[in-house]
């Protein structure tokens, strides 16, 4: 692996749950024990029914083993910090977004690893040459993830003047950070990108339309109201693309595993700003 993948990579990654643990306080997580249910609706959609989804979708799509295997990557990431600012766009529950964002991403040392080595024994098997376990799995995700946003934790509780105050600046570093992860990731497969992108990008596009409204849905039977709905939604269909580029590149060196995370990346944007419309312009109507 280059340079890129072994060192910048994992360093971009690092530094943008750093930013994350910088958002977060304390009360972001008392604030499930006091409101429990919205949050396990969104935790479960996105921990169980994201993948679970996504492994129905790989199973009847004719796609290579590799291609299949990075759509259970992206969908076995957590969401990323844009949920939370689409969210706030869109007038969901922000607080209800920040905590499934921050949580889910600490469970991730456990889920991921889970998610991705049964993905891997049913999608490519004995055959497929990698080694990997859901243990060292387990430790990659923990020092890239875990790590950095419990770092970032600690230092808005005691340092919180400086937390408060570098925070917007890391966040910024941190969209540039996924910007260039993703430019990347799809130049690292340029001779072949308008192929992988044709395989790709609409298992992915059906992937992420799928589960925001199955998500919305599910929400709208369980969550307690519109603003907990849209968080929900909002949250199981912006993943973190750079973990998940980060992670195809750690154990299966990037190629193929790595593009349906570019090409889900690049759609979800598009959608999510479609779906913030769409609600936007109903709330209105129901207002008049």
């Amino acid at each position: 692996m280059s340079i890129v993948t072994d060192v910048v990579l994992p360093i971009a990654l690092a530094f943008i749950m750093f930013a994350l643990g910088l958002g977060l306080t304390f009360d972001d997580f008392a604030r499930v024990a006091r409101r429990p249910r919205d949050f396990f609706v969104g935790a479960l959609s996105q921990i169980i029914l994201l993948p679970a989804v996504a492994f129905a979708l790989v199973s009847v799509w004719p796609l290579p083993p590799e291609l299949a295997l990075g759509v259970m990557i992206i969908a076995a990431a957590p969401g990323g910090v844009t949920s939370n600012i689409l969210t706030l766009f869109a007038r969901g529950d922000v607080a209800l977004s920040i905590s499934l964002t921050a949580i889910i991403s600490l469970l991730s040392v456990a889920t991921i690893p889970i998610i991705i080595v049964f993905s891997y024994t049913q999608l490519i098997g004995a055959e497929g040459g990698s080694d990997i376990s859901v243990a060292s799995t387990a430790i990659s995700v923990f020092v890239i993830v875990t790590v950095p946003v419990v770092l970032g934790l600690v230092v808005r509780r005691v340092a919180a003047g400086f937390a408060i105050g570098f925070e917007p600046i890391a966040r910024k570093i941190s969209a540039g950070l996924f910007v260039l992860v993703l430019i990347g990731a799809i130049l690292a497969e340029r001779d072949n990108i308008v192929e992988y992108f044709a395989q790709a990008g609409l298992v992915t596009l059906v992937l992420n339309v799928t589960m925001m409204a199955l998500a919305y849905f599910v929400a709208q039977l369980f969550a307690s109201g519109r603003p907990q709905r849209i968080a929900i939604s909002l949250e199981c269909g912006l993943q973190n693309g750079t973990l998940a580029i980060a992670v195809a590149a750690l154990l299966f060196g990037g190629g193929l595993a790595a593009v349906p995370a570019a090409t889900y990346s690049l759609i979800m944007f598009a959608t999510a700003l479609i779906f913030i419309v769409f609600l936007r312009r109903t709330s209105e109507a129901y207002k008049s």
